[in-house]
């Protein structure tokens, strides 16, 4: 299965599933392919034939984008270092899970969230220690007597009662056996594995576009907060929770620009799922009018307030 071919069956998958979709985007470098909203949950989702070919950058603005709308970061894919991947299973990229095609139709179609986990060396499966310790109780064994009935070591067993600790498959499931109770936990796919603390590194991008810089300070001025992006199809994000505005930015010379077209009914798309503002940058006026709306940098600098800046782009 292509990457192209992974992207067909998820988007088939999420429209039966109600969400709403947004373009893919392909008109530059991404760290994401589309976008889906639905069931009060917005998901920005990247497509490897084979998961192993994730770099680390493009995972780490993947977490930075999706985390400035509250979203959640998937990867889909068909193989791990060509081996394939095992359904309802997550596995995990730089702190990305990513998933196959039929984890995502069994979440989403048939309510089914993945048990396992797939980690170094093996497979895992997260207990639900409260239980064991009480079903333990219950029954009248010792940590050393049902560790014993295990095969595993006392400290084993401690790491799982207090949750510090994963089981193997085998493990989870003779745990279940002998004390008779459902003491395996789903992981939570939603909120996904502890997320890396990430700063907005803008200086690849203030290289390229110096007179972004300003545009930046006009926008904190306004009490917006910026994420400058540099594998997404907008330049930048303006967050301003107070006004509960949005803003994707894309930056562009001139109406002659290599797939503008294409561009902007992307950028349109991605707003419209992600419930933001898609606004165009550029240095220097033009008469460009493709039904989105459009800022120089000196009608920018002019403003005054934030309203002015929010009658802009809601006209």
């Amino acid at each position: 299965m292509t990457r192209s071919e992974i992207l067909g069956t998820t988007e088939q998958i999420l429209q039966n599933a109600g969400f709403n979709l947004s373009q893919r985007c392909c008109t530059q470098y991404s760290c994401f392919d589309l976008v889906a909203q639905g069931r009060k949950k917005i998901l920005f989702l990247r497509a490897h034939a084979d998961i192993g070919n994730t770099h680390f950058n493009e995972a780490a603005e993947l977490q930075k984008i999706s985390g400035c709308f509250s979203a959640i970061p998937f990867i889909i894919g068909k193989t791990n270092h060509k081996k394939p991947l095992e359904d309802d299973t997550v596995y995990s990229r730089y702190n990305v899970y990513a998933i196959s095609s039929k984890t995502l139709e069994n979440m989403f179609l048939r309510g089914t969230n993945p048990l396992v986990e797939a980690g170094p060396g093996g497979y895992y499966i997260q207990l639900d220690g409260a239980l064991i310790r009480k079903r333990r109780q219950k029954l009248g064994l010792s940590v050393g007597k049902l560790a014993e009935m295990v095969g595993i070591s006392r400290r084993t067993l401690y790491g799982y009662e207090r949750g510090m600790a994963k089981a193997s498959v085998h493990t989870a499931y003779r745990l279940e056996w002998i004390l008779g109770a459902p003491v395996v936990k789903n992981p939570d796919v939603f909120h996904g594995p502890e997320r890396m603390c990430l700063l907005s590194p803008s200086g690849e991008l203030m290289d390229k576009y110096r007179f972004l810089e300003s545009v930046f300070r006009k926008l904190a001025q306004f009490n917006f907060s910026i994420t400058s992006t540099v594998r997404a199809p907008f330049d930048f994000i303006a967050r301003c929770p107070k006004e509960d505005v949005n803003i994707i930015g894309a930056v562009i010379g001139d109406s002659n620009e290599q797939n503008i077209d294409q561009r902007i009914k992307e950028l349109k798309s991605l707003g419209d799922v992600i419930g933001a503002y898609a606004v165009l940058v550029s240095y220097e006026k033009s008469n460009l009018d493709k039904g989105i709306p459009y800022i120089c940098h000196d009608e920018l600098a002019e403003m005054k307030c934030a309203e002015e800046l929010f009658e802009c782009i809601s006209s």
